[in-house]
């Protein structure tokens, strides 16, 4: 990746959009330079105080997907964003006005909530700042000398309707992130196979038809482009943890030829009931029962290596899907990076050709006459003096 200028990281800034690929390559690029991280959330947070309305989500977007991705390398930007969030969410609260943004914006706090990224307390102090409460504006309110008693009066009543209506906003996403919860759950429920009586079947049928589509649970409405608030992917892997993950599942359960072999030969009679009615003496129904737990033994020891096995198999690919995410981004960056060296190549070729050109208009002085041969020398000084006198 490129160098970590402030320069750059202001151009990157200036150049980020609402997609999910702009987010997640300014992303991936600024945990890459982690150890610029106060510079970087500085230079972030004076950027997002300066953009119109509908970038400042996108910045937010962006802290977002960093905070998140970055946990597995360092605690560096969770730290630096810590310090300067409240002051992030005052600065939207005052400044901001969109339900669609301050929606957004709750829900990426419920996120961060649910998954432990910062304290409650904490969350529960940037929600306050983001919905500006009523004593704050009471008190600029009564702040101001000189008014009518009618103007008094109406400025605790305009702030009053504003912060119940903020409380209103609030309260409404917080019931729409429950739900989202909830009908995810009762989608997961119905979607497995019933096998149980038709009381069962009416339940589940009625459950279902009150339930909305698949689609409407899984997705919500784009904003800016993207779902909101963007979810990111994880952090890529180091290209050797993810050869030994590659290398551990070549020895794995599915391909340990001997115990498969094993199980194929157990005998019939240990998995047929019909055959224990022709034991015909104790001695045969205890070798039976001593078969029948060494195979329940092996089969067991062999379903928990699958299991075990099909849980890696799950995180290597993901392991695969983000690191092919950012060996993408890299070919990008190094398509871009060709293509801008070979315009340069294209620039410097033509000069070459326009200064082969020129040289080749140039005289040859080789090919000049000899304009001294066959005449007389120049005098010399004394000679010039002697023929004056």
């Amino acid at each position: 990746m490129s160098a970590f200028t402030e320069t750059a990281l202001l151009k990157k800034l200036a150049e980020l959009n609402s997609s999910q690929q702009s987010i997640q390559t300014l992303s991936l690029w600024l945990i890459h330079h982690r150890k610029h991280s106060a510079a970087i959330v500085k230079t972030w947070q004076r950027e997002l105080e300066n953009v119109a309305e509908p970038k400042k989500l996108t910045f937010m977007y962006l802290a977002n997907d960093v905070i998140q991705n970055s946990k597995k390398k360092g605690p560096e930007y969770g730290k630096e964003f810590n310090q300067v969030l409240g002051k992030v969410f005052g600065h939207i609260g005052e400044k901001c006005a969109s339900d669609k943004l301050l929606g957004s914006l709750g829900r990426i706090l419920n996120i961060w909530l649910e998954r432990g990224v910062y304290d409650p307390k904490a969350i529960a102090d940037w929600r306050s700042r983001l919905h500006r409460e009523t004593t704050t504006t009471n008190g600029k309110s009564n702040g101001g000398g000189g008014g009518g008693a009618s103007e008094k009066s109406e400025k605790p009543e305009k702030a009053e309707k504003e912060h119940g209506h903020k409380e209103k906003s609030e309260r409404r996403e917080k019931r729409k992130h429950e739900d989202r919860h909830s009908k995810s759950k009762r989608s997961r429920q119905h979607a497995q196979p019933s096998t149980g009586s038709s009381s069962t079947g009416t339940s589940s049928s009625s459950a279902t038809n009150s339930a909305p589509p698949p689609e409407e649970v899984v997705v919500v409405e784009p904003e800016n482009g993207h779902t909101p608030p963007y979810l990111p992917l994880g952090e890529p892997p180091e290209p050797e943890e993810l050869i030994k993950a590659l290398t551990s599942i070549e020895n794995s359960a599915s391909s340990d030829a001997v115990v498969r072999e094993r199980i194929a030969k157990l005998p019939q009679e240990i998995s047929e009931i019909s055959c224990i009615s022709k034991l015909e003496d104790k001695d045969k129904a205890k070798a039976l029962a001593v078969q029948v737990n060494e195979a329940v033994d092996l089969l067991n020891d062999y379903n928990a290596r699958l299991a075990a096995e099909m849980e890696e198999r799950t995180k290597l690919a993901t392991m695969l899907r983000d690191f092919q995410v950012e060996q993408k981004e890299l070919l990008s960056q190094a398509e871009l990076r060709l293509d801008e060296h070979k315009k340069k190549l294209a620039k410097m070729l033509g000069l070459q050709k326009e200064i082969h050109d020129h040289l080749s208009n140039l005289p040859d002085l080789t090919q000049l006459p000899d304009v001294t041969g066959g005449l007389a020398p120049l005098p010399s000084a004394g000679d010039l003096f002697n023929a004056l006198h």
